[in-house]
């Protein structure tokens, strides 16, 4: 029987349409991933220049100081060393929930 859109009216159940499906599902979702993964490194970058700026540089003038560059330095060191150990502790953790959650 067809349908009045000239199909047979009949839903095919081919498989490979329904890998297609989940590979362009997989890809997006892969595409967000890496969106928010950007956007929360850019945001990591701008707070900590906020807070190192403000913290480093008291007397902004057309160059920094050596000092300046030495405190800006370590400042941002130290940010990137905590959002490490965060970042490598809360991944552990949700590993860890996951595996608990799969017994």
């Amino acid at each position: 029987m067809s349908s009045i859109f000239g199909g047979s009216g009949s839903i095919p159940s081919d498989t490979s349409s329904s890998k297609d499906l989940n590979a362009r599902k997989e890809a997006v979702m892969s595409s967000v991933r890496n969106e928010l993964a950007l956007a929360n490194a850019q945001e990591l970058i701008n707070k900590t220049n906020d807070k190192c700026y403000a913290k480093c540089v008291t007397k902004p003038s057309t160059s920094l100081s050596s000092s300046e560059e030495t405190c800006l330095s370590r400042c941002f060191d130290r940010y990137m060393e905590a959002f490490n150990i965060v970042s490598r502790t809360y991944t552990a953790r949700l590993a860890k929930e996951r595996l608990e959650g799969q017994l």
